[in-house]
């Protein structure tokens, strides 16, 4: 199954300033997905449209200095087939396993043991893909816990596309309109509620 990928899919901040609450957005969504998981590392890779490339949007630990902003072809391993399919998976051994590009892996400087992604979904569109890299043994010998993923990376996306919506028609001092303002809400409360599940 491959999902579209059009001009939603491609919701890279444009300019100094203005994007300043997507980086934060998404570097706290990274942060949290390496705490939950207990990983040696996060991600998020944003599709380009008009290149076809998965971008390092933001990075939470190895390789947070110099990933952000460096691109590969979609197409390439396990985050490329995620986004590519739409579907999320648990790699437990990376070394045995033949959708994982080493040469991609070693180019970042970090060659993960395991890892857990998931599409970011919205609209049924793929917008990119969140990576859990080396989670926590336990993390990752459950179907649960990858329901987990696939939950906080949809609640993610649906923030990420809240936030990129609204830079055209907000107001510079003014926040979010009234809706927009309720759905964010809505979508941290949800959230919450996801991460005291995780620690029960």
């Amino acid at each position: 199954m491959t999902l579209p990928i059009g001009p939603a899919t491609a919701p890279t901040p444009d300019g100094p300033g203005e994007d300043a609450s997507v980086r934060e957005l998404l570097q706290s969504v990274v942060d949290v997905a390496r705490a939950i998981f207990g990983a040696g590392a996060s991600s998020v890779l944003l599709l380009d449209d008009g290149t076809q490339e998965l971008v390092f949007q933001a990075v939470s630990g190895q390789g947070e200095e110099f990933l952000t902003g460096r691109r590969f072809p979609a197409g390439r391993g396990i985050a490329g087939w995620v986004a590519m399919s739409g579907e999320s998976v648990i790699v437990d051994d990376l070394a045995r396993d033949s959708s994982f590009d080493r040469a991609l892996a070693e180019s970042t400087a970090y060659v993960p043991d395991a890892l857990m992604a998931a599409p970011l979904l919205h609209d049924d569109r793929v917008l990119g893909v969140l990576e859990v890299l080396d989670p926590a043994p336990q993390a990752r010998s459950s179907l649960s816990e990858l329901d987990l993923l696939s939950l906080f990376a949809r609640q993610a996306a649906a923030a990420l596309r809240i936030a990129i919506d609204r830079r055209p028609r907000a107001p510079r001092r003014g926040g979010l309109a009234g809706d927009q303002r309720a759905a964010a809400v809505r979508l941290m409360t949800e959230l919450e509620r996801l991460l005291a599940d995780a620690d029960t």
